[in-house]
């Protein structure tokens, strides 16, 4: 199972990363395997400013759809669009093209509160 170092992760098996005060989310490499094949992404909340753990969009896979929720509180600035036509690139590269959001944060310090690498495996017994 692939979890980067260079990534911190919640409780609800998103990724984070951070350049200056715009963070990139996704979902895991655990996450996506849980869920299945991805057939489509869904983010409403672009150009909208939420709080951390609020509901930004949700991913359907082909039994179940799961809400996905923001890391780091912000607004939503950009929406991954390739997901639309190529929804399935989140199963095959969840940390690279397969990423979600971009999010200008509004709260540095809750990047602290985010679990590390070692502290994600421990979660899911990785």
């Amino acid at each position: 199972m692939n979890i980067p170092s260079n990534l911190k992760y919640t409780k609800d098996h998103e990724w984070v990363s951070l350049d200056g005060d715009v963070a990139t989310v996704g979902i895991t490499d655990f996450a996506q395997r849980e869920l299945g094949d991805i057939v489509y992404v869904e983010v409403e909340t672009l150009d909208q400013t939420l709080a951390k753990d609020e509901v930004f969009g949700t991913v359907e896979a082909v039994k179940t759809v799961s809400d996905l929720f923001l890391p780091l509180s912000g607004e939503i600035i950009e929406f991954n669009d390739a997901l639309v036509s190529t929804p399935e690139t989140v199963n095959s590269d969840p940390y690279g093209e397969g990423w979600m959001v971009k999010v200008k944060i509004s709260d540095a310090s809750e990047w602290d509160q985010l679990m590390d690498a070692d502290a994600y495996k421990a979660l899911i017994g990785a």
